[in-house]
């Protein structure tokens, strides 16, 4: 189904289509990919799954004991993987590139020592960033070992390049968001946006389709819409707050919808430009801490322990 027929009522209708109930642990992050129907996800079990979104289908479980699967992103290849570990961090073998095919690790990337937050893939090129609670942001490109870029800085570095590749942000403490030139991070930030009055800690930015928009998920789940040129406010929603998790908000691929999860078990959806609440659903898996809307489709994924495909419900 065509993205450019989303409306309010098509948004409102969406309920679950596929559930997938047989994780043994919280699922840590799941991503789509920009061009094949295909969504991935690294669970507490250890696991990375990936799935068939246009049939619901599961194509593959690898298991990866030594590390551990934590957050997870898809490279330009349809069965490669970047995924972090969540043990071992010692051995700084903190992230992994690897072949869903095969189930191989074709290099891994040593530097950071605490666990890694924020994992975000080029959408033009081979290279990726991560963000560490060791205090450091590393750009890295998949054809090397070694890392490209490093930034020290303070709080929870959290990491998103533009859909074009041409700008990364990089949220740091007291909540503000710097904007760099990917070709030439070296030169420092060409411009610094500060959520106003709120000093939460960012733990998720996307950027809209186009560029315009930038989406902030704070640690105490309250979430900003951001104009991405002068990081005016465009809009904000509170959530309830969820102890153990935070909650992840995407947008629809056409920037007009933003969706979140929330601490009480529901997700809710948000037309941009009126502002106005246009849906709120249980999730019927508690917490949703993961939550992304397909590039291609009308349709959005949710996690908790299990994993939801949601969908239009056609009216009878």
């Amino acid at each position: 189904m065509s993205i450019d027929v989303l409306n309010d009522e098509m948004v409102r209708s969406m309920s679950i289509g596929a559930a997938f109930t047989d994780y043994a642990g919280k699922i840590n992050s799941l991503d789509f990919h920009r061009k094949d129907d295909l969504l991935v996800t690294a669970s507490d079990d250890d696991s990375i799954r990936l799935y068939d979104i246009a049939n619901a289908k599961l194509l593959k479980t690898t298991y990866h004991k030594k590390h551990g699967t934590d957050r997870i992103c898809f490279t330009h290849h349809p069965s490669c993987v970047i995924c972090s570990s969540r043990r071992n961090m010692e051995s700084k073998e903190s992230l992994r590139y690897i072949s869903m095919y095969d189930n191989r690790c074709l290099r891994y990337f040593k530097g950071h020592k605490e666990k890694i937050v924020s994992l975000c893939m080029s959408p033009v090129n081979d290279s990726f960033m991560s963000g560490s609670l060791d205090h450091t942001v590393r750009l890295w490109d998949l054809r090397v070992n070694a890392c490209q870029g490093l930034m020290r800085l303070r709080g929870r570095p959290t990491v998103a390049f533009d859909q074009q590749g041409l700008v990364f942000a990089v949220a740091m403490e007291a909540g503000a968001i710097k904007l760099f030139d990917s070709r030439s991070y070296d030169k420092g930030p060409f411009d610094t946006f500060f959520v106003g009055g709120d000093t939460a800690e960012v733990c998720d930015i996307k950027f809209s389709n186009d560029g315009k928009s930038m989406l902030l998920t704070t640690s105490n789940n309250n979430i900003y819409v951001l104009d991405a040129y002068g990081g005016d406010k465009r809009c904000g929603f509170g959530m309830e707050p969820s102890e153990k998790a935070t909650i992840e908000a995407t947008f629809t691929p056409d920037g007009q919808y933003v969706l979140s999860g929330s601490g009480d078990g529901t997700l809710h959806a948000w037309n941009v430009n009126t502002r106005n609440e246009v849906a709120c659903w249980s999730s019927h898996i508690g917490v949703a801490g993961c939550l992304k809307w397909a590039p291609r489709r009308v349709m959005f994924a949710a996690a908790s322990t299990s994993l939801t495909f949601w969908i239009p419900n056609p009216a009878p």
